[in-house]
């Protein structure tokens, strides 16, 4: 399998983050590492080799990307509006520095999907959510879509409108809802070990009261929050859909 590694300082972030690059061709599908992860987590947890016959074959060119997790939401030593802060660079490195990224080494200004489990199904969904222009289809697994509980009671512009769950629940706007009509958004969850499907349940209530399509795809006992299991449901995903 074809294996690129870029890297590069943002000046929004102030901090280098890596980008992993799979496959030689094939639209693009952007990875997230869970909350403790980085760049090379969906590697090392095998989900590439679960993907690396769609990967080889050009069904998919698979990109991963790191987070800022631990210097943002999940940064307990920092104020909570620092936290947001960096949530709010975050979303802006995605789609002012990964995504011309992605079109340049794809090149093509191709619509983008976005995966990710746990916290990464967050920011998959979040990406989506906030840039449904850019990126057309998520895999949003086990995912929390709600996090107050990281801002210690504050509250702020930042985090408002990167908090799915309160910025979904107001959109009145024309255009992106007209853009939001065009993606292909699956919420999954199931019943298996560790999984806790109340917040995807409670996001498709929201999705589904602005009329906003999406599939709340519940795997029942084969829908656990482990990565044998998310290996198994992008294997399908990826094999029915692209």
């Amino acid at each position: 399998m074809k294996r690129e590694y870029h890297r590069w300082y943002s000046s929004r972030l102030g901090i280098e983050l890596g980008v992993v690059v799979y496959g030689h061709w094939g639209p693009p599908l952007m990875g997230f590492p869970t909350s403790a992860g980085d760049e090379w987590e969906l590697e090392n947890q095998g989900m590439i080799g679960a993907l690396g016959d769609f990967i080889d074959s050009g069904r998919i060119k698979f990109f991963s990307v790191n987070s800022v997790n631990h210097q943002g939401l999940y940064n307990r030593g920092a104020h909570p509006f620092h936290r947001s802060y960096m949530q709010a660079m975050f979303d802006g490195y995605l789609r002012e520095e990964v995504v011309p990224f992605i079109w340049d080494n794809c090149k093509s200004s191709v619509a983008i999907s976005t995966m990710g489990a746990s916290f990464g199904a967050f920011h998959a969904a979040n990406s989506l959510f906030k840039h449904p222009d850019v990126f057309k289809r998520c895999f949003a697994m086990s995912g929390v879509y709600d996090v107050r509980n990281f801002m210690d009671g504050m509250y702020d512009d930042n985090f408002y409108f990167n908090n799915p769950m309160d910025y979904l629940a107001n959109l009145s706007d024309p255009w992106l809802l007209g853009e939001l009509a065009s993606c292909d958004i699956h919420i999954i969850t199931g019943t298996g070990p560790w999984e806790k499907s109340g917040a995807s349940y409670r996001l498709s209530e929201i999705l589904s009261r602005k009329g906003i399509r999406h599939s709340l795809d519940d795997w029942g006992p084969q829908g656990g929050h482990d990565w044998p299991y998310w290996k198994n449901e992008m294997r399908e995903y990826v094999s029915w859909l692209f």
